[in-house]
């Protein structure tokens, strides 16, 4: 499957309607200034009721925030859904997943961190493209720096398409680990999700791909046996190049040695320092989208349209 481009999405379109849900960990939100953000950006903000519900450390139960998963993707009025945080919680809803609901009704997906379950699960068995970017409430609300906004919507708008260079901020030097170009489905998230769901139906499947990886409060020492369990699952093995994200709290250059360890025995692509994660700026990224990655030259280069003008 990861031969395969994913669909694209339909794109968002202005004065359109957008979803906020929260599938993960529970947030306060400020209404007003939530409401108030959109709206000054041409866009209706539609809350689902789970954003309001706390069950311990999740946003509500498991059927309500799956209630509102579902109803935001069946829903013909919402053009786009975005998650309010991470957290905890996503993989307890991948076995309840209606795949064919989602296949029928593409719309942008936007998410990071926990979410990461939910977009391997859709890339998978949904097939089409998601957005791996930013989180309503500690980026967009955050005041992140402006490559955050504007790295997003450039995606969700269709102003980049193939052939289109994913910009990187100068401010934030990249560092290639192993040079080389590698094209491939470009698919991962967050290191510790990735690995927390393998063994199950919707572990990464790594054919080829462009691995991406970011993690956040993960010692060196915890990196190292995360990357170690996707490689004795033969994981690493079959992937064609590697973008790494921001490792939030780890030494850069203890991190680039881990990284030249890991793959330089596999001769592919590693490029490192990727402005995506847990940090500002938070570029957002199409998950499962069909990429360039020169590793040598720095850059990441999208090779198919991520959304489509209904």
């Amino acid at each position: 499957m990861t031969s395969q481009r994913a669909a694209a999405v339909p794109a968002l379109r202005p004065e359109g309607t957008i979803a906020l849900i929260a599938p993960a960990g529970p947030a306060a939100l400020d209404i007003e200034k939530a409401g108030q953000w959109m709206r000054s950006r041409g866009y209706d903000l539609r809350i689902s009721p789970g954003v309001h519900e706390r069950d311990g450390y999740l946003a509500g139960s498991d059927d309500i925030r799956l209630r509102d998963l579902h109803t935001a993707f069946a829903d013909p009025e919402i053009d786009a859904i975005f998650c309010l945080r991470g957290g905890y919680g996503t993989p307890r809803l991948l076995d309840r997943l209606d795949f064919d609901l989602l296949r029928a009704n593409p719309k942008p997906f936007v998410g990071y961190s926990d979410i990461t379950a939910l977009h391997l699960a859709i890339n998978r068995y949904a097939g089409f493209v998601t957005f791996h970017g930013p989180m309503l409430n500690a980026d967009l609300l955050g005041d992140k720096q402006p490559p955050t906004e504007s790295s997003l919507f450039s995606l969700l708008r269709g102003r980049l398409g193939a052939g289109s260079v994913l910009t990187h901020p100068v401010a934030y030097p990249l560092t290639t680990i192993e040079p080389g170009i590698a094209c491939g489905r470009l698919l991962g998230g967050n290191l510790s999700m990735i690995a927390a769901v393998m063994g199950t139906p919707y572990e990464i499947d790594a054919e080829g791909i462009i691995l991406f990886i970011e993690d956040v409060n993960e010692p060196i020492y915890r990196i190292d046996r995360l990357l170690t369990h996707l490689r004795l699952a033969g994981k690493l093995a079959q992937v064609g190049g590697v973008l790494v994200g921001d490792v939030a709290g780890v030494d850069r250059v203890a991190l680039e040695r881990l990284l030249k360890q890991t793959f330089a025995p596999l001769g592919i692509p590693v490029l490192s320092g990727w402005c995506s994660g847990h940090c500002d700026p938070n570029l957002t990224l199409p998950i499962g989208a069909l990429v360039r990655l020169d590793a040598g030259e720095q850059r990441v280069v999208l090779e198919q349209d991520v959304v489509f003008r209904p």
